[in-house]
């Protein structure tokens, strides 16, 4: 049973963690730069993946049931993380300036890309459906949580400062094709076939191009300094938040899709989108780096064993 849990884990952790070592690879021997990660990233994020999430949202059964417990669960539970990172943080972190960079590292999920995929490796097209509505509610939570956290002390949350939060949000690539894909499920608006072929080559490109772009954007170098603080944020990431948050789940009674889908998101690493608002908005973003690479890495690990004891207990 332990090996046939252990191949299993294997077989989805092994695709992926090779399509990063490809892109970390091919950086390092410069076959790819920086600009092809960028402007690779660009298309994944805009494009891409909002094509991806669309169609596997109109291609799915109509009688398959969003479970917005679940949901509801997940986005209290996210929460309720949140404030123990910020807690936690403040008690043991002793620099303040790094303190955004640390919690946000510690909640902010790459759902998106290391998530889907891992999802779409166990449960295909119709687990992508399903876990799109999941990414959306997230996205917005992530987005709104990053800015509380990361914005100066002395500035106040405005008027003027929500609404540019909310119109950020809603002009966001992978909200608008999860909201255009639930607005032609539910009207049951036709697309022509030659369309939703010609978009089917194009979003299959979103997770490969996305793992290789990640992995392309590994510095590992740098991952000497800071070690008692990118450890720090790396366990609250890829340990504490998935075994509490999957914990709370399965006593809550939430099995087979729901507390698989769990896991697989919360165990994901830290958003490679941290980075650019650490930076954006003038907190650590040499730290929110070194917390992105390392999580990525960790995140191999800590997957294979979570994904071995759910499946060894029949819980997936």
């Amino acid at each position: 049973m332990f090996l046939e849990s252990l191949m299993f884990s294997f077989s989805v952790t092994g695709p992926i963690c090779l399509l990063l070592f490809l892109g970390w690879f091919l950086r390092r021997i410069d076959f790819i730069n920086e600009q092809f990660i960028l402007i690779g990233s660009k298309l994944v994020f805009t494009v891409t993946l909002p094509t991806l999430l669309f169609l596997n949202i109109i291609k799915s059964d109509r009688d398959a049931d969003i479970n917005f417990s679940l949901i509801s669960y997940s986005l209290l539970a996210n929460i309720l993380f949140f404030l123990l990172a910020v807690i936690l943080t403040k008690l043991l972190a002793r620099n303040r300036d790094d303190h955004g960079a640390i919690i946000q590292g510690a909640f902010r999920s790459n759902l998106a890309i290391i998530g889907l995929a891992y999802v779409d490796n166990i449960y295909g097209d119709s687990g992508l459906a399903l876990a799109a509505v999941y990414v959306a509610f997230h996205v917005v939570l992530f987005n709104v949580l990053s800015v509380l956290i990361l914005m100066p002390k002395q500035e106040k949350m405005s008027i003027k400062m929500c609404l540019g939060l909310f119109k950020s949000i809603f002009k966001n690539p992978l909200i608008i094709g999860i909201l255009l894909g639930v607005v032609f499920f539910f009207f049951a608006i036709p697309v022509p076939d030659v369309m939703l072929d010609a978009g089917q080559y194009f979003a299959g490109m979103s997770l490969p191009m996305a793992l290789l772009c990640t992995g392309g954007g590994l510095h590992l170098k740098t991952l000497n300094s800071d070690g008692f603080i990118i450890g720090f944020a790396t366990i609250l990431k890829i340990i504490v938040a998935p075994v509490l948050i999957t914990g709370g789940a399965y006593f809550l009674g939430f099995r087979g899709f729901a507390l698989g889908l769990t896991f697989l998101m919360t165990a994901a690493p830290t958003a490679a989108a941290s980075y650019v608002m650490a930076r954006a908005m003038g907190a650590n973003a040499s730290l929110a780096a070194n917390v992105i690479a390392s999580t990525t890495v960790g995140s191999l690990v800590t997957y294979s064993i979570g994904l071995s004891m759910l499946y060894s207990f029949n819980l997936m």
